[in-house]
């Protein structure tokens, strides 16, 4: 069993639920959660700010605070069987990608064990 974790924009996320539902995934938890990715502040455009204490008319604040900004975002974990982890990922990504930066990531992570609460039943199909 795998746990795949996915971080998408929030204005994607009926698309995703649709999306699993219909590629028949329809079990999964969704929750509202803050992040960011790797993108950085400008360093030349800090350097400029400094330097002459004003800021360019093409730019904004958030470009100097884009480092530390955290955007609200939606996170999915849908489990699975080893051998529909490709088929759930790519439902996720053809549900979420635009081509932009901040369309979200994906991780995929072992299960080792699963207890129904009800039952106490441990297998691999407790999920």
């Amino acid at each position: 069993m795998k746990e795949i974790m996915a971080f998408i924009r929030t204005n994607k996320v009926n698309a995703t639920k649709k999306a699993l539902a219909e590629g028949g995934y329809p079990s999964f938890s969704c929750r509202s959660c803050l992040g960011r990715g790797k993108k950085s502040i400008d360093a030349e455009l800090l350097k400029l700010v400094l330097s002459t204490g004003e800021l360019p008319m093409n730019a904004t604040g958030e470009h100097l605070t884009e480092a530390v900004r955290l955007i609200p975002k939606r996170f999915f974990t849908v489990i699975v069987d080893d051998s529909n982890v490709n088929d759930v990922v790519e439902i996720i990504i053809a549900a979420n990608q635009t081509g932009h930066p901040g369309d979200g990531k994906i991780f995929v992570l072992p299960i080792n064990e699963s207890y129904k609460v009800r039952s106490g039943e441990s297998t691999t199909e407790a999920y």
